[in-house]
């Protein structure tokens, strides 16, 4: 397997790659290899700094670099970024994973030309009218599939429908999950809530579900998406995106605010020494960099993106994730139900 990593991608590339990279080969599997796109020189230079090493051939022979000349930046419009940016390490990402030279994507660059590589350049699955992101975070003894949490900021009801779709059959093949259940994001439960999208899009999932195998419960307010009764929540990426970043905020805010309570005084730290294993689980469920990426559903190849302001550690979760995304067969499984439907 060749994971295809984008080393110049995100806002602390590459150092915070090639240190994920680094962390992640030790760990993945005896045949899997990594393959960094992005300017040669560049990186070994930074590999020098970090590591001391002339080259990344010197740290692993398991990592390996597709120079590149260029690099799309975050302020870059998408299309135009793809069409005329060809040697940039995305682009140069994505013709590597269509011409079948990897077997997975990631990058943490712009997402706006990530959507946009991956639906020109690598194409859609049959049946499917807009791929999603679907980003996975911590549940109560579960996890979440958040779809769409960035990709499409206006969506049409038959989008939501097929984000349910795509959904439910990620999470039975890659989770063994057998009857995921699916829920709307809304402000309330009642089928009336919401603006025309919602509510459009409540009575489709409603009269579709049933015969596109869907587990639909209905509508869910954001309190209740974190029960561990539901698997996925469906939504437009507009809205998907503030969620995402809200509870990545108030799990920074716990955790700074726990620990901050934990040293408050001499009394505090001595009491919280029998606690700590407990904590330090807390901490790890509540760490969003634990869950990697997003994956991006809807594709014909793999791709994952990774957060932007991704560090070392979210690349090695992100980098095991997409191993396991690949393992999973995931995309081939994908593009075989649709062709059923």
């Amino acid at each position: 397997m060749v994971i295809i990593l984008d080393a110049m991608g995100g806002d602390n590339a590459p150092d915070a790659t090639i240190k994920g990279a680094v962390k992640a080969v030790k760990e993945i599997g005896e045949n899997t290899e990594i393959l960094l796109t992005g300017n040669e020189e560049i990186i070994n230079s930074r590999v020098k700094e970090l590591f001391g090493k002339s080259t990344i051939g010197e740290i692993s022979s398991k990592i390996k670099i597709h120079n590149t000349t260029e690099t799309i930046e975050m302020e870059d419009k998408p299309t135009e970024a793809i069409k005329h940016k060809k040697d940039s390490s995305m682009v140069v990402g994505f013709n590597l994973l269509k011409e079948g030279k990897g077997d997975v994507f990631i990058s943490a660059g712009n997402s706006g030309a990530l959507l946009t590589g991956a639906t020109l350049l690598v194409g859609r699955i049959k049946g499917i009218d807009r791929p999603a992101l679907a980003g996975i975070l911590p549940s109560y003894h579960s996890r979440l599939l958040l779809i769409d949490s960035g990709a499409n900021t206006n969506c049409k009801p038959i989008n939501l429908l097929q984000f349910a779709q795509m959904s439910t059959i990620y999470l039975k093949n890659t989770f063994g999950t057998e009857k995921p259940a699916i829920g709307l994001l809304n402000i309330g439960t009642e089928e009336t809530k919401g603006n025309e999208l919602t509510r459009e899009s409540y009575n489709l999932l409603k009269e579709k579900s049933e015969k596109l195998g869907i587990n639909f419960v209905g509508n869910v307010e954001g309190r209740d998406a974190f029960s561990g009764k539901i698997d996925a929540i469906v939504t437009d990426g507009f809205t998907g995106n503030i969620f995402l970043k809200a509870i990545e905020g108030v799990g920074k805010l716990v955790k700074k605010s726990l620990t901050e309570s934990l040293k408050h005084n001499i009394l505090s730290v001595i009491g919280a020494i029998p606690c700590m294993p407990a904590i330090n689980r807390f901490k790890k469920t509540m760490d969003y960099k634990e869950y990697g990426g997003a994956l991006f559903l809807g594709v014909k190849k793999p791709v994952v993106k990774a957060h932007g302001s991704s560090d070392e550690y979210l690349f090695y979760f992100t980098i095991k994730q997409a191993e396991q995304f690949v393992n999973n067969k995931a995309v081939e499984r994908m593009i075989e139900e649709f062709e059923k439907i």
